[in-house]
């Protein structure tokens, strides 16, 4: 399984890239692996802050439906719009593609807080 060192993840499988202030999020490649197949991405939150832990949207895949946490606080300015067209890019290319937000993070600090791709390796065994 792929989990790229300069990426930052989550217990809840969200990985995070930080530039400046800017940080694009998504779901790792083993959360859409227990997912299945993506079918909908219901994220309507630009413009909106939350918390870290807070819930910003879901991913609906054939079996299930699941929510999206925030890894860090901050305000969403851009959603991923050919997610729309395309949700399986989560399933084919979750580190790229596949993102799901751009946001402005509150704290750039926090990102450093959040799990190494070694640590995750570890939580997902």
């Amino acid at each position: 399984m792929n989990f790229p060192a300069h990426l930052r993840y989550t217990k809840d499988h969200e990985w995070i890239s930080l530039e400046g202030d800017i940080a694009t999020i998504g779901i790792t490649e083993f959360a859409q692996g227990e997912l299945g197949d993506i079918v909908f991405c219901d994220i309507n939150a630009v413009g909106k802050s939350f918390a870290a832990g807070e819930v910003f949207g879901s991913v609906e895949a054939v079996k299930t439906v699941s929510d999206l946490f925030l890894p860090v606080s901050g305000t969403i300015t851009e959603m991923n719009s050919n997610l729309e067209k395309n949700p399986e890019l989560v399933n084919n290319e979750p580190y790229e593609g596949g993102w799901m937000i751009k946001m402005k993070v509150d704290n750039a600090a926090d990102v450093d807080a959040l799990m190494s791709a070694d640590d995750y390796a570890t939580l997902v065994g």
